[in-house]
C-alpha cells in the first residue's frame, strides 16, 4: 500500500472512527476493572506494566496484593528489591518487576514523587516504553497521544488493511503516524478512546476469530471488506523456539531448604531457586562432595517461556550435620518460603 493510499483511508475514517469507538466504549466497554475510574498515575502505571504479556484475569489478584503491600510510589521505591520480587513472584517476565522498582526510585529522585504528565517525559523512565507512556498520559492527564500495543496493532492493521510488515521498525512507525491521525480532537475523550482501543482488541477484534458482526466499526474496516481480516496485521518474523535442560538439587537439612539467589539480570533475575546444574553428572558430583549419596528422583518439570521450553529435573537429598549446602546461598525454613521470590515452577514443586 502506498503512502497516498494509506493517507486517503485515514482521511476517510477521521470523521467517523473515533465517535463510533467512543460511543461503543461508553456503552459496552470495560468500566469496572480496579485500575479504571482513577487518574492516579501510580495505579495506572502499575496496571499497564502488569498487563504486558499477562491476561487480565491473572493480574487482578496480583494487582490488589501488590497495592496492599506498596500503596504508593514512595513505598515501592523504599522497599528492598527482594520484597518487590516476592510480591511479583508467579507473574513472570521478572525484568518488569526490576524495572518497576527502578522506575519508582527514579520518580522519587528525579520528580519528587510525582509522575511526569507527558508521554515524552514518562518514556524516559526505566521500563516505560512509548505505548505504555502514552497510555498513562492519556488516562491520567488527557494527553492526545496514541498507544500501539499488540491489541491496537491488530485493530488498526485490520481497520486500514495495513500491509506493512510490523516486524520492521519503519513500518511500525508508519502505522503509529496513522494512529495519531485518528485520535479524537478533544482531550476529554482520550481516556475513553484509549480504553476503547484496548477493549476492542481484547474482545471483538480477537486474534483468531474476530467477531466482526458485533464490531462497532465493522462498516469502516478495510480488512473485513477484503473478506479476511485475519490477514492483518502482517508480521513475518517468527521466533524460533529453543530447548533448555537443567538439573535442580533440592537439599534439605533439619527442615530447611538450601536456596541460591540468581544474578540480578537475566533469566529469573534476582529470584531464589535451588542450585542448578547443566548435567546430572555435575549434580551427582556436587552431591557426593557434600556427603549426600542418596538422591530421590522427582517428576521432571516442564516450563514454557517466550523463546524456549525449559526441562528441569529435580533431585532431592538430605544433608546430615552440615552447615552449608552449596555456595553461595542460605538455608530457608519451609515456613519462611513465602517471604522469598521463587519462580512459579519451583514454588509449585516445593508446595
Amino acid at each position: 500500500m502506498t503512502d497516498d493510499d494509506l493517507s486517503s483511508r485515514v482521511q476517510a475514517l477521521q470523521g467517523d472512527f473515533a465517535p463510533l469507538l467512543l460511543a461503543w466504549q461508553r456503552r459496552d466497554g470495560r468500566h469496572d476493572l480496579p485500575w479504571q475510574n482513577t487518574r492516579d498515575p501510580y495505579r495506572v502505571w502499575l496496571s499497564e506494566i502488569m498487563l504486558q504479556q499477562t491476561q487480565v484475569a491473572t493480574v487482578l489478584g496480583y494487582y490488589k496484593r501488590f497495592l496492599d503491600r506498596f500503596p504508593d510510589v514512595a513505598a515501592l521505591a523504599a522497599a528492598p528489591q527482594d520484597d518487590v520480587l516476592a510480591a511479583w513472584a508467579g507473574l513472570g517476565y521478572y525484568s518488569r518487576a526490576r524495572n518497576l522498582h527502578r522506575c519508582a526510585q527514579a520518580v522519587m529522585e528525579r520528580h519528587g514523587g510525582a509522575f511526569p504528565s507527558t508521554a515524552a517525559a514518562l518514556a524516559e523512565l526505566p521500563g516505560i516504553g512509548r505505548s505504555t507512556a502514552a497510555a498513562i498520559s492519556s488516562f491520567c492527564f488527557g494527553e492526545r497521544v496514541a498507544i500501539l500495543d499488540g491489541n491496537v496493532k491488530r485493530v488498526l492493521g485490520r481497520l486500514l488493511a495495513f500491509d506493512g510488515d510490523l516486524a520492521q521498525q519503519a513500518q511500525e512507525k508508519r502505522l503509529w503516524r496513522q494512529a495519531e491521525l485518528l485520535l479524537p480532537p478533544s482531550e476529554a475523550d482520550m481516556p475513553a478512546y484509549t480504553q476503547g482501543m484496548m477493549d476492542l482488541g481484547a474482545s471483538h477484534c480477537a486474534s483468531r476469530q474476530p467477531q466482526c458482526l458485533l464490531c462497532p466499526v465493522a462498516g469502516l474496516c478495510h480488512g473485513r471488506a477484503e473478506g479476511d481480516p485475519t490477514r492483518y496485521p502482517v508480521k513475518t518474523r517468527k521466533l524460533k523456539r529453543g530447548q533448555r535442560e537443567n538439573w535442580w538439587l533440592w537439599l534439605e537439612h533439619e527442615g530447611r531448604i538450601w536456596l541460591q539467589q540468581r544474578p540480578s539480570e537475566g533469566l529469573w533475575g534476582g529470584l531464589w531457586t535451588l542450585p542448578m546444574f547443566d548435567s546430572e553428572e555435575a549434580l551427582d558430583a556436587h552431591s557426593r562432595s557434600l556427603g549426600v549419596t542418596q538422591l530421590e528422583t522427582l517428576p521432571r518439570v516442564q516450563h514454557a517461556l517466550t523463546h524456549f521450553d525449559w526441562l528441569l529435573h529435580p533431585r532431592r537429598g538430605v544433608l546430615a550435620g552440615a552447615a552449608q549446602g552449596a555456595t553461595p546461598g542460605q538455608w530457608v525454613a519451609r515456613e519462611q518460603l513465602a517471604q522469598y521470590a521463587l519462580p512459579a515452577p519451583l514454588k509449585k514443586l516445593l508446595d
